[in-house]
């Protein structure tokens, strides 16, 4: 039977406090006991359904939790403060010192930095490689090697992941597969393909209103439990946990997704496609031209399209910066950073979400300077946002008139 990732978002039905349509939120940083013995097994871990300490977790917290589990397909999960805060704790419960990770060449930014500048402060390293070559990605797995690490769809590259080729990989090496999901979700199920764990950044589409940044690691509870220990869990002890209040407004949002997606990857298929056909250099998974078109095909739940993510190349970072600051002025959008608000959102990563990412590194995996990075928005007249975008590029000498 097909998952379904939208349905068993939709299945769940919580009840707030005096029968509210939305759970109550938990307004609370610590929790009564009613025997001092129960305070005891709480920190102990052994008493369910008790609540410690809102750094710990919260009832608010575990409904979103629950919700993106049944999303992704894992036994449970847990939300944090940020994206980076759910990434980082997972890599640092995961490795010690003298441990290895292969990861991704084109990642997020954050990441990139927390692997290649931070992470080796403590004696893990890290080796970055083209994730769509299988070979090369084997081939640097040595015997510490602990952690695959790889994005569904890759920031800002727009590279697909073989996850069931990578999952092979990892089960063959005894090594842990985590996917970053956050570029595809309901679009691809990581789990489903072989993932162990789940990450998002729930900043960005999940949310999908530009108010809030937050973080989830979905995945089996064991893992889920291992991050909150009270003693040696990298969540509890790294200390991102994510408001209440926010995580009762995420909530509320997640049940929007599946339609914001679908508009999300309609819009953003009917520009690629007049991009291309203009004779821009256009990179977008639903093109026959993607490199990994078939691949995602085959990976994707069908009905939420190929994504709402896709770049074009002008030729240098003035021009980039010319359209990007045009398209902003004519309200198509702004130019900032992040993806996933009902508004078009664009901008050059060579100089911004990638920039942590060496010029020569940049370069190589080509990155080059007259990128930009859009996430499209939920427009109504999509054909209108084209001709209007069209007119920008025209003015620039992008395209000719």
């Amino acid at each position: 039977m097909a998952f379904k990732p939208a349905n068993n978002i939709q299945d769940l039905q919580y009840f707030g406090e005096f029968g509210g349509v939305n759970p109550s939120i938990s307004d609370s940083s610590t929790y009564t006991f009613l025997s001092a013995k129960t305070m005891f097994d709480t920190f102990e871990g052994n008493a369910d359904g008790c609540y410690l300490y809102s750094r710990h977790s919260s009832p608010s917290n575990l409904y979103l939790g629950e919700a993106l589990a049944v999303m992704e397909g894992t036994e449970t999960a847990n939300v944090s403060a940020s994206g980076m805060g759910a990434i980082t704790p997972v890599l640092l419960q995961l490795c010690g010192a003298g441990d290895h990770v292969v990861s991704s060449r084109t990642i997020y930014g954050g990441t990139y930095a927390f692997l290649k500048n931070f992470t080796p402060r403590f004696n893990i390293e890290t080796s970055f490689v083209d994730i769509t070559k299988l070979d090369a990605v084997e081939a640097a797995i040595t015997k510490n090697t602990k952690v695959l690490y790889c994005e569904s769809v890759s920031n800002p590259l727009l590279e697909v992941a073989d996850i069931k080729g990578l999952a092979s990989i990892a089960k063959k090496h005894h090594l842990k597969l985590i996917v970053d999901n956050t570029f595809s979700p309901l679009s691809i199920s990581p789990t489903v393909l072989g993932a162990d764990i789940v990450i998002h950044s729930l900043t960005k589409f999940i949310n999908g209103s530009s108010d809030t940044v937050g973080g989830v690691v979905c995945g089996t509870q064991d893992f889920i439990n291992d991050l909150r220990n009270v003693n040696d869990g990298a969540s509890m002890l790294l200390g991102s946990t994510m408001d209440s209040l926010r995580a009762a407004s995420v909530l509320k949002n997640l049940r929007t997704l599946h339609i914001r997606m679908q508009q999300h990857s309609k819009n953003a298929m009917f520009l690629a496609k007049k991009f291309e056909a203009d004779g821009l250099k256009t990179v977008y998974p639903g093109l026959e031209s993607h490199p990994s078109h078939t691949l995602f095909k085959n990976m994707m739940n069908e009905q939420y399209g190929f994504g709402g993510m896709l770049t074009i190349d002008v030729g240098s970072i003035e021009k980039a910066n010319a359209l990007m600051e045009l398209m902003q002025n004519k309200n198509l959008g702004y130019l900032a950073v992040s993806l996933g608000f009902y508004k078009t959102l664009f901008s050059a990563p060579g100089s911004s979400t990638s920039s942590e990412i060496p010029e020569d590194e940049q370069k190589e995996m080509g990155l080059s300077n007259g990128l930009i990075r859009f996430s499209i928005g939920l427009d109504a007249d999509i054909e209108r946002t084209y001709q209007m975008m069209r007119t920008c590029m025209e003015s620039l000498d992008i395209l000719k008139a």
